[in-house]
């Protein structure tokens, strides 16, 4: 893709059939993961769904998921900065979303990342850890 991370935390969208607030921690099972570019940068989409959804047994890879929410997503990414006069989102590997099995992988590799930030042994810049 020839860009690096946005070093942010990873994005999870929930395509349950319940409405869960912003911030929520609940159990869920990855299904697939789209390479959003946003102003250069790698911003990696997880999308999931709760492992007590009733869609659960249904849904267990990106291609399970009927295309018209994979698109909506898509596209509400694409155009979800538009409003602050930012420019149009873009995504690597030609737009398509990438199956559960790379999910776990983008996950696993950020939870590294994640690991080396709050350890210190990455410089964390401009991001607030939490830190007193």
């Amino acid at each position: 893709l020839k860009c690096f991370g946005d070093n942010d935390p990873i994005d999870v969208v929930e395509i349950g059939s319940k409405a869960l607030a912003m911030g929520t921690v609940t159990e869920v099972k990855p299904l697939g993961v789209l390479a959003m570019i946003d102003d250069g940068e790698l911003d990696w989409k997880v999308v999931c769904i709760a492992t007590d959804d009733e869609l659960a047994e249904k849904y267990n890879d990106i291609d399970d998921v009927p295309a018209a929410v994979k698109d909506g997503i898509r596209e509400w990414f694409r155009w979800y900065k538009t409003p602050d006069d930012k420019p149009l989102n873009g995504f690597g590997f030609d737009e398509k979303w990438l199956d559960a099995k790379m999910a776990k992988e983008v996950i696993g590799e950020t939870h590294e990342a994640w690991k080396k930030l709050r350890s210190g042994e990455t410089e964390a810049g401009k991001l607030w850890l939490g830190k007193a």
